[in-house]
Formats: C-alpha cells, sequence, structure tokens
C-alpha cells in the first residue's frame, strides 16, 4: 500500500508498505489511542491511500 501525506509534519511524503498483518494502529503515536494522521481517501484502482494530518488531539478520560 502507498500513503501520500497531506499537510502537517510528514506533508508531501510517501510511504510504502507491505500487505502483510500489522498488529498496530494507524500510524499512531506511541501507545496513543488515536492516529496521528487519518485515511481521507483510496483510489480503488491503484490503492494509494491519501492521509491527511489530524487536526483535534482527543481528550483523556
Amino acid at each position: 500500500m502507498i500513503v501520500r501525506f497531506l499537510g502537517g509534519p510528514l506533508g508531501g511524503r510517501v510511504l510504502t508498505t507491505t500487505g502483510a498483518p500489522w498488529a498496530g494502529g494507524w500510524l499512531s503515536a506511541g501507545g496513543a489511542g488515536w492516529g496521528l494522521y487519518i485515511p481521507v481517501h483510496r483510489d480503488p484502482t491503484t490503492g494509494v491511500v491519501l492521509a491527511e494530518a489530524r487536526v483535534t488531539i482527543p481528550r483523556r478520560r
């Protein structure tokens, strides 16, 4: 899978991942239960995923 980052500290970068199973979250920071980026679109033809930086940080409970 290819992920293109839009905005934020990784804006303009491209990440290529393998299709192997992964137990982690979606680009999460350390032990945080939320992702730094969220997937917003996946092109069904090429499989490329566009990811935007998460603007708000979830509140602690």
